[in-house]
């Protein structure tokens, strides 16, 4: 933010121009009432030949919150102004707009005219000062009434004006007081003059303006929404927001958004009323507790933005790739979009950022904090000021309540005090923050082999191994996902091993069924009865287990058969499975071996003789 940022503020919204009084110190101007020409703000300006760059404060006649003062660290004591009634302010890209506009505000609320009430109008040079007690003049030079056309509730209206000080809140409680007197009050005698004044009520207007007023009301009311001076606008929503003329705060925040498409919607405002409208409808939503729906609507888009993405980070396990990319990119000084990765492999890309977050989350702590907390900080409590740079009087005393409008930002009421628990941007450490963005994306380059290979972060060396882990995990998965699928068919098995026989049998020579006719005979076994039948199948392998209990080679065997070992196994496990309820033999390559646990039950099975034995 910049001191010129603060003078159109004070231009636009209160007519206030930067005044340069001092030719001998051109870095100096003020912000001053044009009325009674009192100081709200001395602007100083200041070139620093060491650094190159122009060194821009400010004090503001705004008091002393020596909590925000502590917050925010361009707050500070007056710099050239002395007393509690000043705020020295240092401009740079710490500065948030949204704060000091607030301070200025204050300043000019708290200068309020003792004994009159100033109200400027065409022009700044026709200033014209009408004092409480002196008989209220239009501005038309050419209208006059006599009292007796006055309509009588102006009058009364006129009498309730309480003079029992000159303070900014009895201005809102007079406001309010007038206000509920003329709730319904109709009339129909038209002003089309100009009126400027900040913070205006009934009190500043004369009776033409005022009968102006209430007949331009009277219409709006009725949904005919038409050209008037923007001093009387103002009126209206200031009405609104102290519940005049509306039956509950949803009928209120109901006819504010009314006047936003009637009024604003059809270029009969400007865009700071609009701002201000947003701010004031986000206030009253949130001190009246209506619906969350509601106040988001109209609150801030940047802080909204900014808690979705804070949530998002803050609970990754719960939210989607895509979700997470995007959040990390909220806060990103060079957006990870931009990046050669995110061009050449955009899914590959977001799904390794996202992936990292949530790896460094659930895996790191350094001093007891998680990388969440060490990059944004935690929430905490700021005072909040709602309506204050509104007419509006509270008349009931809140009780103690919480509002939460995302999960990461909660308004607190506590005996009539408002506070707001809340991330503060001053507390982020985007600097470790971004070094991971930068290490995850020049890591991911190297891995890709992609070029443009980036330099390695500083400060970054807690999360590397983090991310070379899921890098790493990522290749892996891509490895498998790429390997072609394997189907086995289970009931294909029998026709396997129906096959495997016929081949067998095939390869058999004249002699290798003679052995097998051999035997039969020697081992006893194939005869016609029904455990024979079952045996008959591990007749020509008797020679082979027979080998296999004298713990000779099986090559040899094998070859001269044209026998794979893996279907021998097969085989003769199959055949004696119903006999023995195991496997007798294991196949490790081209070895073939017998358990040894069923060693008796084989020779029982060959008669317990062994050849050569």
């Amino acid at each position: 933010m910049e001191l010129s940022d603060l003078s159109a503020y004070a231009e636009t919204k209160y007519h206030i121009r930067e005044e340069h009084k001092w030719a001998d110190f051109p870095g100096f101007s003020v912000l001053s009432d044009p009325g009674s020409g009192k100081w709200l703000a001395l602007l100083m300006r200041q070139w620093d030949s060491m650094s190159g760059i122009e060194i821009q404060r400010c004090d503001i006649k705004c008091g002393q919150d020596l909590q925000m003062m502590h917050d925010r660290p361009y707050l500070c004591q007056p710099f050239r102004m002395y007393g509690s009634r000043w705020t020295g302010v240092t401009f740079d890209s710490r500065t948030e707009e949204d704060v000091v506009f607030r301070l200025f505000d204050e300043a000019v609320s708290a200068l309020t005219p003792n004994g009159c009430t100033i109200v400027l109008e065409n022009s700044p040079s026709e200033t014209q000062v009408v004092c409480p007690e002196a008989e209220r003049r239009t501005s038309d030079e050419n209208f006059h009434l006599p009292s007796s056309a006055v309509p009588d509730r102006i009058l009364r209206m006129i009498h309730l004006y309480e003079y029992t000080g000159s303070s900014f809140t009895q201005k809102c409680r007079n406001f309010l007081i007038q206000g509920k007197f003329m709730e319904d009050y109709e009339d129909n005698a038209p002003w089309n003059g100009e009126l400027r004044c900040y913070f205006p009520v009934y009190h500043d207007l004369n009776i033409g303006q005022l009968r102006g007023y209430f007949t331009w009301r009277t219409g709006v009311r009725k949904g005919i929404f038409s050209p008037v001076s923007p001093s009387l606008a103002y009126i209206y929503l200031y009405e609104l927001l102290n519940g005049i003329g509306a039956s509950s705060a949803q009928d209120s925040m109901d006819r504010m958004v009314a006047f936003e498409k009637g009024f604003l919607d059809e270029s009969m405002g400007d865009a700071v009323m609009r701002r201000n409208l947003h701010r004031w409808m986000f206030d009253f939503a949130v001190i009246n507790s209506l619906s969350v729906e509601t106040a988001l609507c109209h609150a801030s888009r940047k802080a909204v933005k900014t808690d979705t993405a804070l949530a998002v980070l803050r609970d990754p396990d719960n939210h989607s790739d895509d979700e997470i990319y995007s959040s990390l990119c909220a806060f990103a000084k060079k957006k990870p979009e931009q990046s050669l990765i995110m061009r050449k492999y955009p899914d590959k890309g977001k799904h390794v950022f996202a992936s990292v977050w949530k790896e460094v989350s659930s895996a790191i702590s350094v001093d007891g904090r998680n990388p969440f907390t060490i990059c944004f900080g935690i929430q905490k409590e700021y005072p909040w000021h709602p309506l204050i740079n509104a007419v509006y009087h509270e008349t009931r005393k809140h009780l103690n309540m919480e509002y939460t409008l995302t999960p990461c930002r909660t308004y607190i009421c506590r005996d009539g005090v408002w506070r707001e628990k809340r991330y503060d941007s001053l507390n982020f450490d985007l600097k470790t923050f971004n070094a991971l963005v930068h290490e995850t994306d020049r890591l991911l380059r190297l891995s890709l082999r992609c070029g443009h290979y980036l330099k390695k972060a500083d400060g970054c060396s807690w999360a590397e191994e983090c991310i070379r882990k899921v890098i790493e995990a990522e290749r892996k998965a891509e490895e498998e996902a790429s390997r072609p699928p394997i189907t086995i068919d289970i009931s294909s098995l029998d026709k396997i091993r129906e096959d495997a026989s016929l081949t067998r049998d095939s390869l058999l020579t004249e002699e290798d069924m003679e052995d097998y006719e051999n035997d039969v005979v020697e081992t006893g076994l194939g005869t016609d009865d029904e455990s024979g039948a079952e045996d008959s199948s591990i007749i020509p392998y008797s020679e082979l287990l027979t080998l296999l209990l004298q713990g000779q080679p099986v090559s040899s065997y094998l070859s001269d058969r044209h026998l794979m070992p893996s279907i021998a196994a097969d085989t003769v496990n199959e055949a004696l499975f119903d006999l023995i309820g195991d496997n007798i033999l294991e196949c490790d390559g081209d070895t073939l071996t017998l358990v040894e646990d069923y060693r008796e039950d084989v020779l029982d099975l060959l008669g317990g003789k062994m050849n050569g034995k």
